[in-house]
This record gives C-alpha cells, sequence and structure tokens, in this order.
C-alpha cells in the first residue's frame, strides 16, 4: 500500500499551487488572455496546464507549510506578483485606447461609442477599432505566447520566498503608467496635428466671414479630415504598435527582476 507523509504532501501541494497563483493572477489580468470572452474554466485549465510545466522550474521553499501563515503570505504574493505583471501589459493596450479616445473626440465621434469586451465598458468608435487592430497584432507576434514564456522566466529572477517584495518595483510599475499619456499623444499626434490645423484655419474662416455656420461647416470637415489622415497613417500604425508591445513584455520582466532585487 502506498502511503504519503504530511511532509511530503505538502511540499507537492506548494510547488504546485504557488506557482499555479501567480500562473492565474496574469492569465485573468493580462489582455487577451484575461478576456472575459473566454470561458473560466478554460482560463482555469490554461493555468493548471502551464503550472504543470512550470513548477519543476520553480523553486519553492520546502519548510514552509501550505496553510501556515508563511504560507499563505507567499500565495498572496504570488497573486500580487502576477496581477502587477498584467497591468504593465494592460497598460499598453490602455495606451492604444488613450490613443482611440483623443481622435475620436478631437473629430467628432465622442458620441459614437461600442461596448468593448476587453474593458467591459462603452469606449470610443476609433478607440475600438485600434484596439481591435492592437489584438491582431498582438496575435501576429505570438504576444500571448511571449506573455507566457515571460511569466515562465520570471520565476527565475523572482523565485517563491517569504522575503518582503521591493518597493521599487512598484514604483517602476507606477512610473509606466505614467508612460501611457506620452506613448498614447505619440500615437495620436498626427491626427491631432492634422485636425489642430483644420480647427485653425476654419477659426480663421469665421473671423473673415461671421456669416458663416461654424458648427454645419466644422463639423463634417474635421469628421473628413480624420478619415483621412487615418487611413494615411494606418499602414505606418502597425510598425508603431509593436514597439509598445515589446516594451510591456520587457517591463514585466523588469518588474519581477526589481521586486527580488529588493529582498
Amino acid at each position: 500500500m502506498i502511503s504519503f507523509s504530511d511532509a511530503q504532501l505538502n511540499v507537492w501541494l506548494s510547488s504546485f499551487l504557488w506557482p499555479l497563483a501567480r500562473i492565474l493572477a496574469l492569465i485573468t489580468s493580462v489582455p487577451v488572455l484575461g478576456n472575459e470572452v473566454i470561458p473560466v474554466p478554460f482560463k482555469i485549465a490554461l493555468g493548471m496546464l502551464i503550472a504543470i510545466i512550470v513548477a519543476p522550474l520553480a523553486a519553492t521553499p520546502h519548510d514552509i507549510a501550505l496553510w501556515s501563515g508563511a504560507g499563505l503570505l507567499i500565495l498572496v504574493q504570488q497573486i500580487v506578483i502576477g496581477v502587477a505583471m498584467g497591468m504593465a501589459m494592460r497598460i499598453v493596450f490602455a495606451m492604444v485606447d488613450l490613443a482611440g479616445e483623443l481622435t475620436g473626440l478631437q473629430m467628432g465621434l465622442g458620441f459614437a461609442s461600442f461596448f468593448d469586451p476587453q474593458n467591459s465598458t462603452d469606449t470610443a468608435l476609433i478607440s475600438q477599432y485600434l484596439g481591435v487592430m492592437m489584438t491582431m497584432i498582438f496575435l501576429a507576434l505570438n504576444g500571448h505566447l511571449l506573455v507566457i514564456a515571460t511569466l515562465a522566466e520570471s520565476f527565475q529572477a523572482l523565485p517563491i520566498t517569504p522575503d518582503p517584495l521591493a518597493a521599487s518595483a512598484w514604483l517602476m510599475l507606477v512610473q509606466w503608467g505614467g508612460k501611457l499619456f506620452s506613448i498614447g499623444i505619440m500615437l495620436a499626434l498626427p491626427i491631432l496635428a492634422a485636425l489642430l490645423i483644420a480647427n485653425l484655419a476654419l477659426g480663421i474662416l469665421t473671423r473673415a466671414a461671421p456669416q458663416l455656420n461654424i458648427f454645419s461647416v466644422g463639423f463634417p470637415v474635421t469628421l473628413l479630415l480624420g478619415f483621412v489622415v487615418l487611413m494615411l497613417v494606418l499602414p505606418q500604425m502597425g510598425s508603431a504598435l509593436e514597439q509598445p508591445i515589446h516594451l510591456g513584455l520587457e517591463m514585466m520582466l523588469k518588474i519581477a527582476q526589481q521586486a527580488h532585487h529588493g529582498q
């Protein structure tokens, strides 16, 4: 008869559940994989499959009981780490949403919105379009596989330990979120610049001809000009969106490395 001791059972469960907590936290928070359209059982099954593969590579402390205070603290830490890494990539998609929101408002399409399943909220038309484009580029670059590879590498950069995480890692995440505005504005800059010039021209025209109805003329002009400029910049938009994806993957690993350095 095969029997297992409590120590052996604790080692097996902790070696599987602690990595699983980080993996499931990342899957639920990262874009595309964490989409609400994907069934929860599939996410759990995917997380368990990754955990089975990654668990032998993740060094776990075997002298800590799984259900002890230190063991529960490690479990919470792994969830926080997974969510932080997922947020680093989600900020990349938020940059694109910001660019779409700014573009839609300047074009006069702020009232046109659709339900976005990625963020579970209503988003502007242009923002939704750029979001779909970003998702296609993310999948074309095998971004979902790169996220999983970065997650597996994080277990080497940030091993599972009861030591507290460094505060500098969260500061890095906040600073990365601050870049959301600069990169989002840079993505929308060509359209914003063209619409600004158009609005200046309409302002001068209204000043020269006060009897001109600026609302009946300005709205179709800015709308048409916005679509024309968007059509011209779309061929270059693909390469412009690749760089934030790679930056997001690098930031995921940097957060894990920074959290480990402070231990």
